[in-house]
């Protein structure tokens, strides 16, 4: 293989299939890059067999060939490049590989292509798409809630639910609950369930811009999105996704409505002092006033602060995990909040006050028992 191409295209090519290279693998094969130069253009391809990216390079070849390089020493030398750098790489029949830029030569032994993981097979796939910006939307008010529990594999990823005329996508970790639907879409071939696995969104929100539309293939074991000239492939969750509808609750009559940014800001502020591994705090509700307040024994800390709200039923105490109350809070979009709830041990549904005519967001948030 013999190609040349600039230090911005190589650059920015081996930035974007970082995201597929493992931290640590028992396969030194996969903290490689495959080059795959062939007539018809140069391919890169990474993979950690989970997540599989796939992107063009563009590049003069002179040979055709394919040969798997260390990604990382690639990448290293190649931001220490000068900027308008021209760089040829070639590699020879032991797969040795010469890097030649205008400033010096470099040798790194590369691996032979055939051992570089295939291309996951899509089976009986279907393809729907959806907007860039829709999907980011998506993928940010629901992502947070996905759970870490590795022993909880449905819960690791979020639940996309394909229907004819809407999306909704769902996150829980059992202490809380995003659903978000959206009525602006339109299925083409696709409808059903999918879960997607939470690094695999990340990935695509940190790639999705502007208004452009973004191709999903759903298949037996893998999903497909394509992204421009870009592939990213994933392994779906193959399993089943909770009874979330079950657990909205339907009799939330008792309604508060709060500045947003108030009730945020006290929560920041007085859960400093809570307890470092219960996160306890109390929120006492009346007509027209919030009290926040938590203490912490152990330490001998306490903090308390009111601030004013609208409630509309009698006066109710509950309590929260402060970290799940403030990540609830940071993802309404909107000046108030309006919370619905029952009683302190039951869950407590948050709305925007004001939600697009397309989409409808709601958060469910366990209380946590208070220590008497």
């Amino acid at each position: 293989m013999k190609i040349s191409t600039s230090k911005t295209e190589l650059q920015a090519a081996l930035q974007k299939l970082s995201k597929a290279i493992p931290a640590r693998s028992t396969l030194p094969i996969l903290s490689s890059v495959l080059f795959d130069a062939q007539e018809t253009g140069t391919v890169l391809r990474t993979t950690d067999l989970e997540i599989t990216i796939i992107t063009n390079l563009p590049a003069s070849i002179e040979t055709p060939g394919s040969v798997a390089i260390p990604h990382q020493t690639l990448l290293d030398i190649t931001n220490e490049l000068p900027e308008d750098a021209r760089i040829k790489l070639t590699a020879n029949q032991n797969n040795k590989i010469e890097m030649v830029a205008e400033v010096g030569s470099y040798d790194v032994m590369g691996k032979p292509a055939e051992e570089f993981p295939v291309v996951p097979e899509v089976d009986n796939r279907k393809e729907t798409g959806i907007s860039a910006e829709a999907l980011r939307d998506m993928i940010k008010k629901t992502s947070f809630a996905v759970s870490r529990d590795e022993l909880k594999p449905a819960l690791t990823g979020v639940l996309f639910r394909f229907k004819k005329d809407r999306l909704m996508a769902v996150a829980t970790d059992g202490h809380r609950l995003v659903c978000y639907d959206r009525s602006d879409y339109k299925a083409d071939e696709y409808t059903g369930d999918v879960i997607v696995p939470r690094k695999f969104l990340n990935l695509l929100s940190g790639v999705l811009d502007g208004k452009e539309s973004i191709q999903l293939w759903m298949g037996a074991n893998h999903m497909t999105a394509s992204l421009g000239s870009d592939i990213y492939f994933t392994r779906i969750i193959d399993e089943r996704f909770p009874d979330f509808e079950s657990v909205i609750p339907k009799d939330n009559e008792k309604e508060l409505t709060v500045d947003k940014s108030m009730l945020l800001s006290a929560v920041r502020r007085v859960s400093i002092f809570s307890n470092r591994s219960t996160h306890q705090i109390a929120l006492r509700l009346t007509k027209d006033r919030i009290q926040i307040t938590t203490e912490d024994p152990e330490k001998s800390s306490k903090a308390q602060e009111e601030i004013s709200g609208d409630f509309n039923g009698d006066d109710l105490v509950i309590g929260y995990n402060a970290s799940y109350l403030k990540d609830i809070l940071s993802h309404v979009e909107s000046d108030k909040v309006i919370i619905k709830l029952k009683t302190p041990i039951s869950a407590a549904l948050f709305y925007p006050v004001s939600q697009s005519e397309n989409s409808n967001l709601t958060m469910l948030l366990m209380p946590i028992r208070l220590n008497d």
